[in-house]
């Protein structure tokens, strides 16, 4: 486990992925799980660079536009047999637009849905 003792460990050590980046793009946080996602790239030496370098067109202007406007961005992909819900909400620090953190977490093929009222 990477050490980061001003985080609460259940944050660090939890068994999805989060990467937080601020208003500019510049991640500033990735979890345990999010480090070994991005092993091939960097890992957690990508903390410190601008998630924008990381991702290729369409997804760069996509995400340039929800850095500008503080957009959410939530949907679901399948990679290498792997479903994932990707979570990305901006963030805020006493009202004030901050950036954005991204969640993913892989989710089973079948899975249960439940309506409540």
């Amino acid at each position: 486990m990477i050490s980061r003792p001003s985080l609460p460990v259940w944050l660090c050590a939890a068994p999805f992925a989060v990467t937080v980046c601020d208003r500019d793009g510049i991640i500033q946080y990735m979890n345990d799980r999010a480090c070994e996602i991005f092993a091939a790239d960097g890992g957690e030496k990508l903390v410190g660079s601008n998630l924008l370098d990381c991702h290729p067109e369409p997804a760069r202007s996509r995400l340039r536009r929800m850095l500008e406007e503080g957009t959410a961005n939530i949907y679901t992909i399948e990679k290498d047999g792997v479903r994932k819900l990707i979570y990305q909400v901006p963030w805020h620090d006493d009202g004030a637009y901050s950036g954005f953190v991204e969640l993913s977490l892989e989710i089973p093929w079948e899975m249960p849905h439940f309506v409540r009222s």
